[in-house]
């Protein structure tokens, strides 16, 4: 399907594993208000047979960032900064709340989400690929949060993902300086759980997606969700966790006899 308002992103379902993909090649897959609809319905139509999201870009690469018109200060440019400017406080902040829900789906109960980076994920595409659980990255791959460098703030989910994966002070010195990060780069701080060449980056995602999906998909739900609220948690409570998901399991596993 294709996003409401020309969003220009398709999906396509293979069984347990939804592929989406930013189709806007000619534009690097810049993304715009209308692209973020378009993410937020998608998270807002899955069903509970997903276990797995591809989130990809068409053509060279996976996300250049916002689109160029998006950077105008004229008010009456419909979701320009200039627009987001003159709306009153609140008003202004909750438009960004739900550009971040187009984001924030992609760690939902019950899926894992792998993002197959090509090329250029510059602002929004970097924060669309933390957003996802896992990251592939080609070796041609560059991620950027130059916000800071603009006079702006990463703003769509980014900060804290960043931080998740890399730690305070690197997260630090990337949002501020916005400077690229290569592939190897990446992979070595954590922000790609794998780095291949590109002309490999389908097989890799083909091969994690298998593995993703392999065991039994309660175990990787509760598996994952125990893992997502590591992140949060204290010692104890993330115990008490441990206890109480090992226990559902255990009970699920006796009355399937």
């Amino acid at each position: 399907m294709t996003g409401a308002d020309d969003g220009r992103v398709r999906t396509a379902r293979d069984g347990a594993v939804l592929t989406v993909t930013l189709d806007r090649p000619e534009r690097l897959n810049a993304q715009t208000p209308a692209t973020w609809r378009a993410l937020t319905a998608v998270g807002d139509s899955l069903d509970d047979d997903v276990r797995v999201v591809v989130v990809r870009g068409a053509g060279a690469s996976f996300s250049a960032g916002l689109d160029r018109s998006l950077f105008s200060t004229d008010p009456a440019t419909p979701g320009g900064l200039g627009e987001l400017a003159a709306l009153p406080v609140e008003e202004t902040q909750e438009r960004i709340r739900g550009y971040q829900s187009a984001f924030r789906w992609l760690r939902a109960p019950g899926i894992v989400s792998v993002a197959a980076v090509q090329g250029h994920a510059i602002g929004a595409g970097a924060q669309l690929a933390l957003a996802c659980d896992l990251r592939v990255l080609a070796e041609d791959a560059a991620l950027r949060l130059p916000e800071a460098t603009l006079g702006l703030v990463p703003d769509l989910t980014g900060t804290s993902t960043l931080v998740e994966l890399v730690g305070y002070a690197r997260a630090l010195e990337l949002c501020v300086t916005g400077r690229a990060v290569g592939g190897e780069e990446a992979l070595r701080i954590g922000l790609a759980t794998r780095l291949v060449p590109a002309d490999g980056l389908d097989g890799a995602v083909a091969e994690l997606v298998a593995a993703l999906s392999a065991p039994p998909v309660g175990a990787a739900r509760e598996t994952v969700a125990l893992v997502r609220s590591a992140v949060r948690n204290d010692p104890a409570t993330q115990d008490a966790a441990e206890r109480a998901a090992q226990t559902r399991r255990l009970r699920d596993l006796a009355g399937s006899r």
